[in-house]
């Protein structure tokens, strides 16, 4: 009979693997620039936004990633494969830890501890205060609003060369803010925050031009829960888009279970 290892684990921690995955393909130039316009509305900042996402069957390629929690550091690279709206995997190197995220599935393994967790989106909804799926997932990840800023009536204006969105109605459990750059109305940046919880999330985008089209360069993320500080750096390499891949993944067998709590 299967061991089970019962964790409590701190979101900052289990973000960063779902922070581990967006695409993009080989690097050309960093996006700078764009002019704001003052008399632009929220309802088009918002249709501009939506109108600018971009499309892709496929995209892999390494992702290097730092991580600090002001104890400790370290840096590494994984790899990266990605069916939209299907698929995402990640293997680190020499496949230590392999992740494999589905609409319906979070799972993955660690070859060091002889380990599995293989579960839903349940935990991550409670840890962000709202409803998370593989579609908010993947739109955070790809520089995209996690919430569809549609379903809100929102005020406009402006900050640090951005155009900032802020709900003219306060939700009851947490806060959101987000500020699109101008140049192709993606997300700069956008921050989600539990205030009773003592909890927030902030994501910062650079972006690059990738045949015309606007994709992430590198996200800056940082995760506060009650006095615990967590930064994640992204940055991405060897990128390419829509290649025919594979996307292997086996729970090796006498692996303790994780459940988490």
């Amino acid at each position: 009979m299967k061991a089970h290892r019962i964790y409590k684990i701190k979101a900052p921690i289990f973000l960063l693997l779902i922070m581990l995955v967006f695409g993009s393909c080989k690097s050309t130039k960093s996006i700078t620039g764009g002019e704001i316009d003052e008399r632009m509305s929220a309802k088009r900042i918002i249709e501009n936004h939506y109108a600018n996402q971009i499309d892709f069957k496929t995209l892999s390629g390494r992702i290097k990633i730092d991580y600090s929690n002001g104890k400790s550091e370290q840096g590494v690279s994984v790899s990266l494969r990605m069916e939209k709206d299907k698929v995402i995997w990640i293997s680190a190197p020499l496949g230590v830890v392999k992740a494999h995220i589905t609409p319906d599935r979070v799972s993955f393994y660690n070859k060091l501890q002889n380990e599995y967790f293989d579960g839903d989106f349940s935990y991550l909804s409670e840890l962000l205060g709202t409803e998370l799926d593989f579609d908010k997932v993947q739109s955070l990840l790809l520089g995209d609003a996690i919430l569809d800023l549609r379903e809100r009536r929102y005020i406009s204006g402006t900050n640090e060369g951005n155009y900032q969105l802020k709900p003219k109605k306060a939700h009851e459990l947490f806060k959101i803010l987000f500020q699109l750059e101008p140049r192709n109305f993606k997300v700069a940046a956008q921050e989600i925050a539990q205030p009773e919880e003592n909890r927030q999330l902030s994501t910062k985008y650079t972006y690059q031009d990738i045949s015309g089209k606007a994709l992430p360069d590198k996200i800056d993320i940082v995760a506060l829960e009650n006095m615990d500080r967590t930064t994640i750096g992204l940055s991405f390499k060897n990128m390419e888009l829509n290649r025919n891949l594979n996307f292997p993944y086996k729970i090796p067998k006498g692996y303790d279970e994780i459940i988490l709590k």
